[in-house]
């Protein structure tokens, strides 16, 4: 009998003692597989005329045919690879599926992935631009041109910078989605505008690691690590969700041991082999504790700490009167975390000290292949929740497991960064409005105080955008966001950006659709595991309809309705808002290859790829 080929996930149900171990005597007779063989590795091999039949045509055997075309999911910030089968016969958009050959997801997604079908075909969703008729949340609204829309909000913005007022102009963004575009679209107008929704989200934790190396995330090599700790339900909730949880249990299955630390039996934590179920905001107790032991046990990495730890202006600083050896920095250390005992970490998280020694040891047995991660929870959920992410990224600089294979890495290490055909200046203003002089440690915008701020006549906005962002639901404090909202003395223009209704846009005096994670451009490139990689997210109607010999100028001829994408907005409202080039912003919208013609969005893209290290010569 013909040896067959296995499925990943058979070897992991194995692995995991799931189903029973097929393979453990190679001597044994063959044994059927539990999945026939392909049914969880093949996938269609002709991209551009792919036949199959219509599962709800059945019992008739009707066959459809589609061109499939590669983009990324936008469902969360892990940007997994799908492909759009689009039917060739009615040019819609069928079913989503996985890429296998996204470096990232490796064509195993997550339900969010295949359900973008669900978004597209949403009933409930807006396909035109609309205009408000009526006052500010009454509901009363007109179908709009989009040259009618970009005029007005062009001729607004162009008078506010006219009349010097560059800080009443703001862009709130909840999930970009995008390397650098806004960025530069802002750079050039010269506002500093950008708004976000991180200080309810993330900044605990970014913070917490910037303090350490100057970049704000972690990027662990799971798959490669001997010991993996982890603050949260990374396997099904947490950063970076599907690729994280591939890499941890092909960790494991290499004989990684796992720990998390999580305050319910998460689904994470039933895979570990230490639940730590901490008291919130007590795990930096517990930490310390690890780092006591370490230190105390000389489980540390003495080679890296020598090497990268100013271990001599500590020793210079705050003990002037000792000599200056490696070995009284270890000693001063052993001093400075004596009372973060495995005990006193028990009474602080509830977590017993034993569990904490054998954890602490495990790490310090795995050297320089240590993976950790904290994203938000423990680190962004609590009051000095950044002493978290601070005191986890210790155990790393400790262990010497920072930038190693199975260690982890600083996120920018393993991310590409586009080279843009043109790079505007720094603004030249500093919006209070954004970052209040009174919070001179704020990590990311004070985001949360702006309607509060608005209120107290600190400053107006005249044009607001919001995209993919709602702070009346976001925010704790949902009325004063409906307060200022509805005060055109505050806010003069309120511009949603959004594929669906939500509780801000209500409030807007424009509602703008934009497109789902099929019906858009973007490149995407994070820490999903050790590894840099660039994806492209296309609108996948316009690359079909460019196969199918149509030529296309702006996405919106193709999308559903109407629907539009940022990156061709941002472009065209911004040749409008200086149509001849005499306020300086639109040389930053000029194609490179058409000298003073607008950029088109495929120049701009061709632009990057051409300017990708390996991707030209890989493309021949």
């Amino acid at each position: 009998m013909t040896k067959k080929k296995v499925s990943f996930i058979e070897r992991m149900a194995e692995k995991l003692g799931i189903i029973p171990d097929l393979h453990k005597d190679e001597g044994d007779a063959p044994v059927p597989r539990l999945t026939p063989e392909g049914k969880l590795t093949n996938f269609p091999d002709r991209l551009d005329d792919w036949e199959e039949y219509e599962a709800k045509a059945w019992p008739v055997r009707k066959k459809r045919r589609y061109t499939i075309v590669p983009t990324t999911c936008f469902n969360c910030e892990s940007a997994c690879g799908l492909t759009a089968y689009i039917d060739k016969e009615t040019m819609e958009v069928r079913k989503l599926e996985g890429n296998p050959f996204h470096p990232g997801s490796r064509g195993r997604n997550c339900a969010k992935g295949p359900a973008t079908i669900n978004q597209i075909t949403d009933p409930d969703r807006i396909l035109y631009p609309l205009k408000r008729v009526g006052k500010r949340g009454e509901g009363k609204w007109e179908r709009v041109s989009w040259e009618e829309a970009l005029q007005d909000i062009a001729g607004r913005i162009r008078k506010a910078l006219q009349e010097n007022r560059h800080n009443e102009i703001a862009y709130h963004v909840g999930r970009p989605g995008h390397e650098g575009y806004m960025d530069r679209v802002l750079k050039a107008w010269g506002v500093d505008g950008h708004n976000s929704h991180t200080n309810i989200c993330s900044s605990g934790a970014r913070f917490g690691y910037a303090i350490w190396y100057g970049y704000d995330r972690p990027s662990p090599d799971h798959a490669n690590a001997k010991f993996i700790l982890l603050v949260s339900a990374h396997l099904e909730s947490g950063h970076y969700f599907n690729p994280h949880a591939q890499r941890i249990i092909e960790g494991k299955m290499k004989g990684a041991k796992l720990a998390v630390m999580d305050p319910r039996l998460s689904n994470t934590a039933s895979m570990a082999d230490y639940w730590m179920p901490t008291y919130p905001g007590s795990e930096a107790a517990a930490l310390l504790a690890m780092a006591k032991i370490i230190i105390d046990e000389g489980l540390y990495n003495r080679e890296f700490l020598e090497d990268w730890v100013n271990w001599e202006q500590y020793l210079k600083a705050r003990h002037p009167g000792v000599e200056v050896t490696f070995e009284n920095f270890i000693a001063r250390m052993s001093e400075e975390y004596a009372e973060f005992t495995p005990e006193f970490a028990e009474k602080e998280t509830g977590v017993p000290a034993e569990t904490i020694i054998e954890v602490a040891r495990g790490i310090g047995e795995a050297g320089t292949r240590f993976a950790s991660h904290n994203w938000r929870s423990a680190a962004s959920g609590n009051l000095g929740g950044w002493c978290v992410s601070r005191a986890l990224h210790f155990l790393q600089v400790l262990t010497g497991s920072v930038g190693t294979p199975g260690g982890t890495s600083p996120n920018a290490w393993n991310k590409f960064k586009p080279k843009f055909f043109d790079n505007p200046p720094p603004q030249k203003w500093w919006n209070e409005l954004h970052f209040p002089k009174e919070y001179p440690l704020a990590f990311f915008e004070m985001s949360f105080l702006l309607p509060h701020m608005l209120k107290e006549g600190r400053g107006k906005l005249d044009v607001y955008f919001t995209r993919v962002f709602n702070p009346v639901w976001t925010y704790p404090d949902g009325f004063s966001w409906i307060e200022v909202l509805q005060d055109e003395s505050k806010i003069g223009l309120h511009v949603a950006l959004t594929p669906t209704w939500n509780e801000t846009a209500f409030f807007a005096d424009y509602v703008l659709p934009m497109g789902l994670a099929s019906e858009r451009h973007d490149i995407n490139s994070y820490a999903t595991h050790s590894g840099t990689w660039v994806a492209f997210r296309q609108p996948v109607l316009r690359e079909a309809a460019r196969r199918m010999g149509k030529q296309v100028q702006f996405t919106y001829e193709v999308n559903p309705g109407e629907v539009w994408e940022e990156d061709e907005f941002w472009i065209q409202l911004s040749a409008r808002i200086d149509p001849d080039g005499s306020m300086g912003i639109r040389k930053h919208f000029e194609s490179p290859y058409r000298k003073g013609e607008i950029i088109s969005i495929d120049e701009y893209y061709q632009y990057i790829f051409e300017h990708t290290p390996g991707l030209p010569e890989a493309a021949k």
